[in-house]
């Protein structure tokens, strides 16, 4: 018999490993580049914020402290990710030295604000990917978290 752990670690990496490609995807797009590390920082980052809306602790916040939360949790996974990574192991897959606002080139404010804008869409997808693959919960329509944001609901 399959245990209950087990089925828990495996939807858990299954979330991590689709919102990494999601990421990749992004990133992709943006910079017109990304890194096979970002599948794992991306989709652990993407994952906790996740599991944290889980709980209602975390879900019955307002939108804007939720994005605040998840903000944290990204920066810290960012810049120690980067700490290894980056300076340490000297990969050189981000520097953000030359932007205002920066953390040894690991992490800086204006990201910090694109990663603010987009914790309601990580809140989806997560929401998604939980309701189309698990069966659990039908996710809010993405417009709503964004509403929930800027209306301060």
């Amino acid at each position: 018999m399959i245990s209950y752990k087990y089925i828990n670690l495996k939807k858990d990496l299954i979330l991590i490993f689709i919102m990494g490609s999601i990421y990749m995807i992004l990133e992709g797009l943006w910079h017109g580049w990304t890194h096979i590390s970002m599948l794992v920082v991306g989709g652990i980052s993407a994952f906790f914020i996740g599991k944290l809306n889980e709980g209602h602790g975390f879900s019955n916040r307002r939108m804007w402290e939720q994005c605040l939360i998840g903000t944290l949790i990204i920066l810290v996974l960012e810049f120690v990710s980067g700490v290894i990574l980056n300076i340490w192991l000297q990969f050189e897959i981000w520097d953000y030295s030359n932007i205002w606002g920066n953390i040894l080139g690991q992490i800086c404010i204006p990201y910090a604000v694109i990663w603010f804008l987009l914790v309601p869409f990580n809140i989806y997808v997560d929401d998604y990917l939980r309701y189309k693959f698990f069966g659990e919960k039908k996710p809010e329509k993405l417009i709503t978290n964004y509403k929930r944001l800027f209306l301060y609901k």
